[in-house]
C-alpha cells in the first residue's frame, strides 16, 4: 500500500508503481557500496521515468531520421506532431500525468510555437521537411519539444519529491521569467541582456537549495547547478534532434555538425522560463513544511515515512 505522502504526489497509477517498486527493492541493502548503488540505480530509473514525454520523442525522431518511407506521401513532420499529440493523450489515460500538468504543458507548446513563429522568420534555424501541420515555416510538432521539458520539470518535481530551502520570492522569478522570454525576441533589434539576466539568475537563486528524495535517502543540491545540469542534458537532446533533422541551424546545412556549447546558454534561460512555468502548477515546497520526524534512535534521521528511515545525505557541493 502506498505510503500517504505519495498518494498526494502520485497518480493511482504511478502509486503502484511505486508500490511495486518498494516490494523489490525494500529487501536490497541500504548501507555500503550495494546501498550506494541501488539509490543510484533508482534514481536513474526515475530521472527516466520524469523524461517519458521527451524520451519517446527523441526515439522517434531516431526511428523516423533512419527508416521513414518517403514513398508513403504522408510527411514525416505531421507523423512526429500526430505522434506527440497521442503520446500525450496515452499518458493522461494511463494517469502517467495529471491534469493541471497537461494544462500547463499546453502553455508550454503555445509559448514555444509563438518563439518558433518569430525565430524561423529571422533566419535562426529552419524545418527543411515539407508539413501539413503548420504555421508559416514552423510544423506543429515542435511546439511539442518545449512541452517535453515542461512535461519533465512538471513530473520530477512529483517523482523526485522536491522541496527547497531559501527559495525567491514567486514574484520576483515570474518578473525574470517575463524578461527572459522578451529578451528572446528583442536581442534581434536592441541589446541582449542574457549576461544581465545570468547575473539576476545567480542572485536570485545563489542560497537556493533543492532538496530531492531518491529512494531511502532525502538528498540535496544547489539549485543553480540543478538548472546547469538540466540545461546541460537538453543541449545533448539539442545535438540528437539536429542529426535527425528535425531542426536544423545555418551551420548545418551542408552537413551535420554538433551544437555549439555557447548554445548552452541560451538553453539555460530557456530552462528557467520553463521551470518557472512549472511553478504556476506545483508551487515550490518549502523543506520545513514536510511531515515532521517521529522519534528515532539513529541520529542522522531526519524523517520517518511508512517505516522506512529517510536520512538527509551529504550536500553536493560546486
Amino acid at each position: 500500500m502506498a505510503r500517504l505522502s505519495d498518494e498526494k504526489r502520485f497518480t493511482s497509477r504511478e502509486a503502484r508503481i511505486d508500490a511495486a517498486a518498494h516490494r523489490l527493492l525494500d529487501r536490497l541493502p541500504d548501507r555500503g557500496l550495494l546501498g550506494g548503488l541501488t539509490e543510484l540505480l533508482v534514481f536513474g530509473i526515475k530521472q527516466a521515468f520524469a523524461c517519458l514525454f521527451g524520451g519517446a520523442m527523441l526515439t522517434l525522431m531516431i526511428a523516423t531520421k533512419l527508416f521513414w518511407p518517403d514513398a508513403i506521401g504522408f510527411a514525416r513532420y505531421d507523423f512526429l506532431f500526430l505522434a506527440a499529440l497521442g503520446i500525450q493523450l496515452l499518458m493522461l489515460a494511463f494517469k502517467l500525468e495529471t491534469i493541471a500538468e497537461a494544462k500547463v504543458i499546453l502553455i508550454f507548446h503555445i509559448v514555444g510555437t509563438l518563439m518558433e513563429i518569430f525565430k524561423t522568420s529571422v533566419g535562426s534555424w529552419i524545418y527543411p521537411e515539407p508539413s501539413f501541420f503548420r504555421i508559416g515555416g514552423v510544423p506543429l510538432f515542435s511546439g511539442f519539444m518545449y512541452a517535453a521539458v515542461g512535461s519533465y520539470l512538471a513530473r520530477v518535481t512529483r517523482i523526485l519529491d522536491l522541496h527547497y530551502t531559501h527559495y525567491p520570492p514567486r514574484s520576483a522569478t515570474v518578473l525574470l521569467a517575463l524578461v527572459i522570454y522578451a529578451n528572446f525576441f528583442t536581442h534581434h533589434f536592441v541589446i541582449d541582456l542574457r549576461y544581465l539576466l545570468f547575473a539576476i539568475i545567480a542572485i536570485l537563486f545563489w542560497r537556493t537549495t533543492v532538496h530531492y528524495r531518491v529512494f531511502r535517502f532525502r538528498h540535496r543540491m544547489p539549485l543553480l547547478i540543478g538548472f546547469l545540469l538540466i540545461a546541460l542534458f537538453i543541449w545533448f537532446a539539442e545535438n540528437i534532434g539536429t542529426w535527425s533533422r528535425a531542426w536544423i541551424y545555418p551551420s548545418q546545412h551542408a552537413g551535420w555538425t554538433p551544437v555549439s556549447l555557447q548554445k548552452l546558454g541560451a538553453w539555460y534561460l530557456l530552462m528557467i522560463l520553463s521551470f518557472v512555468l512549472v511553478t504556476l502548477v506545483h508551487r515550490p515546497r518549502p523543506l520545513q513544511a514536510m511531515h515532521q520526524p517521529r522519534p528515532a534512535r539513529d541520529p542522522q534521521a531526519v524523517t520517518a515515512e511508512g517505516g522506512v528511515v529517510i536520512r538527509e545525505a551529504p550536500q553536493i557541493s560546486s
